[in-house]
């Protein structure tokens, strides 16, 4: 059954929606093939875009056929969510050194290395970073909200702290928050510019600070473990000042996600007062598929006029939630902040890195789907 987008429409309008998805989508076989081509030089540039729009278009569709709202174009320009934008900051490149990340799952543990950043001059804005690809999906979402997502401005910092950071460029951290955040407002600026109404800041930082263990690294890096997130709350603020009139935006935090994977654990208990209380945004798209995330007592600190997007839908696994365990976590969810500021959603992306996660595309969109069926029941 096709759901209409009408059967949701009607119960909320405004971004984030009742039935909502945070971004990344599995990447197409073609696509991959695609992307293996032009690094081995068998196809050109302009061969790889052809073939990344044609999948753009297909998965606009499919979200307009499972009844969503959002239309993203799954970030198939992207080998990964975050890094592909900050390396187009000006200012910012790749490190000589390699940074690792270890990630858990179900049947151990599994190392993730990329090229760690460096910050050898003043952050700037040389061109509007995904702009072209904004202005694609625009073109294609002839129904429904086109939603670009970008890093937050605390992923900058939070990769390599404060060693990341040349001292001769910035003897004092306050010009780099204070260039960081500038640059960021005006890519915003830009967005607005060229019509996004609907933009994602992407923030591993916050949700990783609630895991004591995450905090011990961030001390061993020469950070402020206890206050780290106050500072990133104030940098995001700063971002979004003089945002332009009528774009939503909302934050999406989760404890890793590659390949199925997760880094971080622990409930939002750490950051939440100040997050929900001072982080300037319409909505935050929370993990909640399990147990790592704690429980909704958190919510308590959303303020009214805030929307809470609950991921219980995990990507991590391909079986199917149950409908009506979906609509008991909803309930206790509503204890703590009113069921009209709620709504539904994966607990994080499908692919946040070109990899994907261990599902298959019919699972990824029946996922969507019983998302999409579960608001309509609930407040439709």
């Amino acid at each position: 059954m096709t759901i209409t987008e009408g059967d949701i429409v009607a119960s909320r309008s405004l971004a984030p929606f009742r039935a909502d998805h945070v971004g990344s989508l599995l990447r197409p076989p073609q696509l991959l093939k695609a992307r293996e081509d032009r690094a081995a030089g068998r196809i050109s540039a302009d061969d790889l875009r052809a073939v990344e729009d044609d999948a753009i278009r297909d998965v606009v569709r499919m979200q307009e056929e499972v009844g969503l709202q959002t239309r993203t174009d799954g970030e198939f320009r992207r080998t990964s969510w975050h890094m592909d934008f900050i390396y187009q900051l000006g200012g910012v490149h790749q490190g000589d050194d390699k940074l690792s990340v270890r990630f858990y799952n179900a049947d151990g543990t599994l190392e993730f290395a990329s090229a760690a950043l460096k910050i050898d001059g003043r952050i700037s804005l040389p061109d509007t970073i995904f702009g072209d690809a904004f202005g694609f999906l625009k073109g294609q979402a002839t129904t429904g909200t086109p939603k670009l997502t970008i890093p937050s401005p605390s992923m900058v910092h939070y990769r390599g702290g404060r060693a990341a950071i040349d001292a001769a460029v910035y003897p004092d951290l306050e010009g780099f928050w204070t260039d960081l955040s500038a640059a960021y407002a005006e890519e915003i600026r830009r967005l607005g510019d060229l019509g996004c109404t609907y933009l994602q800041l992407d923030d591993t930082s916050l949700a990783y600070l609630n895991d004591p263990k995450q905090r011990e690294l961030v001390a061993a890096q020469g950070g402020d473990p206890q206050h780290q997130h106050e500072r990133y709350i104030r940098q995001i603020n700063a971002a979004l000042t003089g945002r332009p009139a009528g774009m939503r935006v909302t934050t999406h935090m989760c404890r890793g996600n590659f390949r199925s994977s997760w880094a971080a654990e622990g409930g939002y208990d750490f950051v939440a007062e100040a997050l929900f209380s001072q982080l300037d945004v319409d909505g935050f798209f929370l993990e909640y598929d399990d147990e790592r995330s704690g429980g909704f007592a958190p919510l308590r600190f959303v303020p009214p006029g805030k929307m809470v997007v609950l991921g219980l839908v995990t990507t991590k696994r391909g079986p199917l939630e149950n409908k009506d365990d979906l609509k008991r976590r909803i309930d206790e969810a509503s204890k703590y902040v009113p069921l009209e500021q709620l709504c539904l959603s994966p607990q994080c992306g499908f692919s946040s890195t070109v990899e994907g996660n261990v599902l298959s595309y019919d699972e990824q969109v029946a996922k969507l789907r019983l998302i999409v069926e579960t608001a309509r029941e609930v407040w439709g």
